[in-house]
């Protein structure tokens, strides 16, 4: 016998109404030996704070404070990644020097001014993470001078013709962030974003506490 299936009802959205995003379970307290997996922001969980070029310096600056991050990916108009944009370049000397050498005024420059292009941006692959834990991060990260690093894994692209091969194409699939580490570590950092006096900070607690 054919089942028969009610309609569910109809009802308003309403003014008003917000939307849902996806949402990574708050980041659990990690030591050094633990995965490093576990101070991976996951993108397959949290959508990325991303900006397109052309966004103005301000607005990009105001839009990490609103999201509480201080890497934005920097994405064309079909979610290609041309780059990252750290809170770093954007508040730094970058753009008082950008500015003077082009004859511009600073609330001129744009996101694509400062940005460091994909091409520069040198990135973790998921399957050497996989196997590491958060000591191997902060060493990376410590090595680096870094405050982030993008993590990749691979979409096979087909070949477009019987004699062409198969082309892979990098997808970021997590971010490592320092100060989150920091954090997940237990400890409260003072150092205003300055890579060198954070690590200083780092090992200066893991030593107290060891």
């Amino acid at each position: 016998m054919e089942r028969q299936y009610q309609a569910l009802p109809i009802r308003e959205l309403g003014e008003g109404a917000g939307f849902r995003r996806p949402t990574q379970a708050r980041p659990v307290r990690v030591g050094l030996e633990s995965p490093a997996l576990a101070a991976m922001t996951d993108l397959l969980l949290t959508s990325p704070a991303t900006i397109r070029p052309h966004a103005p310096l301000d607005g990009a600056n105001a839009f990490m404070i609103a999201r509480g991050v201080r890497l934005l990916l920097v994405v064309d108009e079909r979610e290609a990644v041309l780059g990252v944009v750290t809170a770093s370049d954007i508040l730094g000397e970058k753009p008082v020097q950008i500015a003077m050498e082009r004859g511009m005024k600073h609330d001129e420059l744009t996101v694509a001014d400062v940005m460091a292009p994909a091409g520069n941006v040198e990135v973790l692959s998921l399957s050497d993470v996989e196997g590491a834990r958060v000591g191997h991060v902060l060493e990376t990260l410590r090595r680096a001078g870094r405050q982030h690093a993008l993590v990749v894994d691979h979409d096979i692209v087909p070949a477009k013709g019987p004699l062409d091969r198969q082309l892979q194409r990098s997808m970021v699939r997590g971010i490592f962030s320092l100060s989150q580490i920091a954090r997940q570590l237990g400890l409260a950092l003072q150092t205003g974003g300055e890579v060198a006096r954070t690590f200083s900070e780092i090992e200066g607690a893991l030593g107290r506490s060891a």
